[in-house]
């Protein structure tokens, strides 16, 4: 498809002028690609001088008859006659010519040909595209809706009315259609097309990609087009593949791509895959591997994905031979890297078979200067675990190495590697002395520190993974979250330690803390309490899990227990009127004119690109929300009291004096949420720094956020 390329750029430039001259060129070839021919004409359908373009279709009339294949052939004169605008009797009789070949004269013809404007030929621009829907037409067939309601079935069709009724997957109930606008908006769909398939039966077409996921791939591509990784998931991702086992599912799909020969996959993660025309035959796609690669790396990279991904049965001895021959050819480059000449050499040894005689492998490996760095260097993962066991198995120093990688690699399985090796004989005692080490200073390796904790809750074999062990690492892991949940670039880590701990009901924290003593529980409660993005509801819970260890902590709640529930929404008369007249004013006035605002919107039509009617229906969704949260507020809501107000521990409703590490006394007073007031120092009772508080006395020391504070005075916000 060597013009494609071409005019498409100038479809994009909008030049009509250099476009005509290109055409004129490509008229005059002798003969055609059909397939390359069609994907012009559908893209010139699309551009915008598509109606300038329709007086010069009878000069492309030449080429088309150059076509032998049929099916081809028609596709093309059925494109030619949407684009044409001049409706000559040539075309008029090449276009009739096309439909009695394909559909036959059958007793519907001549009320069709009316249909299409066939019959006295004065306006036939579309007429094939036209018939074809005709003929496709009938209850239980399947058609796609150009202006967004999506796949529909027909149920219902009246040549006496020329109208048919259609239940589209993206609007609600029937849809009465008169056959002049769908002509305009409707194209035919088989019965095994993709589209049919996801909206007729998408269970089973679910079942199918889960059994064959390379199939429906294929049809996915034959039937919508070259489709990008992203698109591929917009169209399958919960309307087949269910959300939670799509990563899983692309993944192993992905790996098959790459090795099916009809299946062009992209080089890059915006790249298009698409279905070939052809299989393509090893050496092309050998050639296409290391075309234009001109750096080592990419060479190496290229090399390996093909040997990767080539099964060892379908490796032809001239293309293998071929390939050995590339890598050969870069060991005699002097300007390769060290790394990437240990790569080449372990390339030629797992795939090959074959031995350099100028350096052995062994050679290669033993004489290697700054080891970690060219290890680390190495991007292909198989390459890098032979590079490590070659280093295990000829070098002295490997000990000394491993316990370095250990801390480098990133990889889970060349850490399992790893540990293995070093978890045995004379190195178990290195090992521990690098781990202790971990657990003293976590956040010199948050990675590796979380990945190891994970291997201790789950092997019996390797250090640390007995009950003292696990306590220790343990209480590092909380100090580690509470050092790194703030930075930015731990994000994703601090989440994945979020899960450890919450996940299964907190089962990690059920098993590591049964058994335990009191005074390990109070370290327990005190770390986690230094961990701000753990929410109240985890603390609760957490609090709760430590106490079935150790009843005696339940009692000392006493007080300050009360004022942690979450469930209550302290508040004042003044706060809770307030709230209360909000939640009214939005029920019986906000709510009602929203409703009016919908209705007027819905009256100006055409809903999907209606911005108001969106706009108010966003409104609602926002009112409705706000409402619910108000009343549900409002029935968990608590008047503060005297009775409720402490003369002796801090609480709800004081106003309590703290003096900070510099001797400052600031006046702080506690009330409910509503009433919270940061520039008067009026604290929300939900706020951890309120919370830290609650339950001291006059002269009692808290601790919030590694800084210490004093009470210094206490009296009731109702004693003025």
């Amino acid at each position: 498809m060597s013009y494609l390329a071409d005019f498409q750029t100038q479809i994009n430039n909008r030049d009509f002028s250099k476009f005509l001259q290109l055409w004129e060129e490509y008229c005059t070839s002798d003969s055609v690609e059909a397939e390359e021919f069609i994907q012009l004409l559908k893209a010139l359908k699309l551009a915008e001088f598509a109606r300038q373009f329709g007086p010069f279709v009878e000069t492309a009339l030449p080429l088309w008859q150059t076509i032998k294949d049929e099916k081809g052939s028609f596709e093309v004169i059925k494109h030619l006659i949407d684009l044409q605008t001049t409706n000559s009797p040539t075309l008029a009789e090449i276009a009739l010519a096309a439909i009695i070949k394909r559909y036959g004269i059958q007793p519907e013809h001549n009320e069709r040909l009316r249909l299409v404007g066939l019959r006295n030929k004065e306006s036939f621009q579309g007429a094939i595209s036209n018939y074809e829907l005709l003929a496709h037409m009938g209850k239980g067939r399947f058609t796609f809706h150009t202006g967004g309601w999506g796949t529909g079935e027909i149920v219902e069709i009246s040549s006496v009315r020329e109208q048919l009724a259609v239940e589209f997957e993206n609007v609600a109930g029937r849809k009465h259609i008169t056959f002049v606008n769908a002509f305009k908006t409707l194209i035919p769909l088989a019965d095994d097309d993709f589209r049919v398939r996801r909206f007729a039966d998408p269970d089973l077409l679910e079942k199918q990609a889960k059994d064959d996921p390379l199939g429906i791939i294929k049809v996915l591509l034959r039937d919508l087009g070259p489709k990008t990784a992203s698109e591929i998931k917009d169209e399958l991702c919960e309307l087949v593949i269910p959300e939670g086992d799509w990563t899983k599912w692309w993944q192993t799909t992905r790996a098959k791509l790459k090795k099916d020969p009809m299946i062009s996959s992209p080089e890059t993660l915006k790249g298009v895959f698409s279905i070939r025309a052809k299989e393509v035959s090893q050496e092309e796609r050998l050639h296409r591997a290391i075309h234009n690669k001109t750096e080592p790396e990419q060479m190496i990279l290229a090399a390996y994905n093909f040997v990767r991904d080539l099964p060892p049965n379908q490796k032809k001895h001239d293309v293998k031979n071929s390939l050995k021959e590339k890598l050969l050819s870069l060991l005699d480059d002097g300007s390769i890297t060290p790394t990437q000449e240990l790569q080449v050499h372990i390339l030629l040894d797992m795939h090959f078979g074959h031995a350099v005689e100028k350096k052995s492998l062994k050679e290669v490996i033993c004489t290697l200067k700054n080891v970690e760095d060219t290890i680390n260097a190495i991007d292909i993962v198989a390459i890098k675990k032979k590079a490590l066991t070659l280093i295990r198995e000829h070098r002295k120093d490997w000990e000394t190495l491993f316990l370095s990688f250990f801390s480098l690699i990133q990889q889970g399985t060349l850490r399992d590697y790893l540990l293995k090796e070093l978890n045995q004989g004379d190195s178990q005692k290195d090992l521990i002395k690098a781990l202790t080490d971990l657990y003293n200073h976590p956040s010199k390796n948050p990675e590796l520190f979380v990945w190891y904790f994970q291997k201790i809750l789950g092997d019996e074999d390797i250090p640390f993974a007995d009950k003292r062990g696990r306590c220790l690492f343990f209480e590092a892991f909380f100090i580690l979250y509470s050092q790194i949940e703030s930075k930015p670039e731990y994000r994703d880590l601090v989440k994945k330690m979020y899960n450890i701990v919450s996940g299964k009901r907190y089962a990690v924290v059920r098993s590591i803390i049964e058994g335990t003593d009191i005074e390990y529980i109070k370290e327990f409660l005190l770390l986690v309490s230094k961990c701000q993005t753990l929410s109240d509801h985890d603390m609760k819970i957490l609090r709760s899990l430590a106490e079935v260890v150790h009843p005696s902590l339940a009692a000392a709640k006493s007080r300050k227990g009360l004022h942690h529930e979450s469930s209550i929404i302290w508040t004042t008369e003044a706060g809770y009127l307030k709230t209360q007249e909000r939640a009214m004013h939005l029920g019986t006035v906000e709510v009602v004119e929203n409703a009016r605002e919908i209705e007027a919107a819905r009256a100006l039509g055409d809903l999907r690109e209606n911005s108001e009617y969106k706009f108010a229906l966003e409104k609602r969704s926002r009112l409705q929300g706000e409402l619910k949260t108000l009343s549900d507020q409002l029935s968990r809501a608590r008047l503060i009291t005297r009775d409720d107000i402490s003369s002796t521990e801090a609480g709800v409703g004081n106003v309590i004096g703290v003096q900070d590490q510099k001797n400052k006394v600031t006046t702080y007073t506690i009330l409910g949420p509503w009433e919270a007031d940061p520039d008067a120092n009026i604290l929300s009772s939900q706020s951890k720094f309120a919370q830290a508080m609650f339950g001291c006395k006059v002269g009692d020391v808290f601790n919030f956020r590694d800084e210490e504070f004093k009470i210094v005075s206490l009296k009731s916000y109702l004693d003025k």
